[in-house]
């Protein structure tokens, strides 16, 4: 999910959420949150393009009217990238390891050059 920018108070504090799904034996749906000039970061990207997202983890402290303490956590995004490059036609196919047959006649008397 890739939210729209939205503007907070009066001093123009702006926030877009972005929502990655990691790709594990058990995903994980992380919120992650840009701000200010970093919200047009997202302008170029998909929902469901594979992509890698650089976090600080935020947390903050308080106090609510009753004096209790509480305590939460944020993760802000700064840098995001593709992971699949634009020009990746051009990139020739990895051949399958089938693909090369095992050496049947191996003679260990043969010179090798090889330091080990």
């Amino acid at each position: 999910m890739i939210d729209e920018t939205k503007t907070y108070g009066s001093n123009g504090f702006r926030k877009r959420e972005l929502v990655i799904t990691t790709e594990e034996q058990y995903p994980q749906h992380l919120l992650i949150e840009f701000v200010q000039d970093k919200t047009s970061l997202l302008d170029s990207y998909q929902v469901g393009q594979p992509v890698k997202v650089s976090i600080n983890l935020r947390g903050r402290e308080w106090t609510n009217p009753q004096g209790e303490t509480k305590y939460f956590n944020s993760i802000q995004g700064w840098r995001i990238e593709n992971l699949v490059p634009s020009d990746a036609s051009n990139i020739p196919p990895v051949p399958p390891m089938d693909a090369f047959e095992p050496v049947d006649e191996l003679n260990e008397e043969d010179h090798d050059d090889l330091p080990f």
